[in-house]
């Protein structure tokens, strides 16, 4: 069987280095490209605009051969949603983590609270930063993110970006199959009935006792789901590998809680 190219989209002010075990999990056998988003990583320097964003994810996926599935998480996963919508043709599936939760003053006010309070400390809040990533993700997870640097100052671009951003219209305009994934203690999940109404061939996943990083947290399991739904000939319908069952007490669809094949 044959698979789809794999573009990754970090969370807000982090940077490709974050999906470094993710990929080894996907590797071999899946040509994958974590990509910075503007004023993140290598592209610190840069503005962040949405405009911007999603011309980097179609560079991306360029790069990779003219389509790929699409992987996004949070703020990544807002970018995906905003570049399938605007460059359909080359996003072959889509998969949205963390990112259920429509847009707006409501979206924007915790991250300009968080940058206010990081922003008052003498290093920008850098140090406390990674002393929380250490305490809640692994520690190569958290090694990585530190390696790649963690963007504060670019908090305020992108809450003003999300502010005029609707997602849920970039679900409708998208008509590829879509896979949402949230962790059952993710506060981003509350929107999550709207997205999964809003596109004709959606499907949820909520992976229990796990919160917003889930992809970092739980990378393996992440990269399994990722690469089964890559890896379906048209991306329909999802899989999951023979070793994920143990690991997941719910999978929830649209047509409720569904039980997939184990074999």
């Amino acid at each position: 069987m044959t698979t789809t190219p794999i573009l990754l989209i970090h969370g807000i002010r982090l940077s490709s280095a974050c999906w470094g075990q993710v990929s080894d999990q996907l590797a071999p056998g899946h040509p994958v490209l974590a990509i910075d988003l503007p004023g993140h990583g290598e592209r610190r320097d840069e503005r962040f605009t949405l405009p911007g964003a999603i011309e980097t994810v179609r560079a991306g996926i360029d790069q990779l051969g003219g389509s790929a599935l699409v992987v996004g998480h949070s703020l990544g996963g807002f970018t995906a949603m905003a570049a399938a919508a605007a460059h359909p043709d080359q996003v072959a599936g889509l998969v949205v983590a963390g990112a259920t939760l429509t847009s707006g003053r409501p979206l924007a006010t915790p991250f300009l609270l968080m940058h206010r309070l990081l922003s008052a400390r003498p290093d920008g809040g850098k140090a406390f930063s990674e002393r929380v990533f250490r305490r809640v993700l692994p520690p190569r997870v958290a090694a990585d993110i530190a390696r790649g640097g963690i963007a504060t100052e670019v908090i305020p671009e992108v809450a003003a970006a999300l502010t005029t951003f609707d997602p849920l219209a970039a679900l409708r305009a998208y008509p590829g199959p879509v896979r949402l994934i949230n962790g059952g203690h993710d506060h981003f999940r509350l929107g999550e009935q709207r997205f999964l109404r809003a596109s004709p061939d959606a499907r949820l996943l909520v992976v229990p006792r796990s919160g917003h990083y889930l992809p970092l947290t739980h990378a393996a399991l992440f990269a399994d789901l990722v690469a089964d739904f890559s890896a379906s000939r048209s991306l329909v319908p999802w899989q999951r590998r023979a070793a994920t069952p143990d690991r997941l007490r719910a999978w929830t669809t649209r047509s409720g809680p569904w039980a997939p094949p184990t074999t």
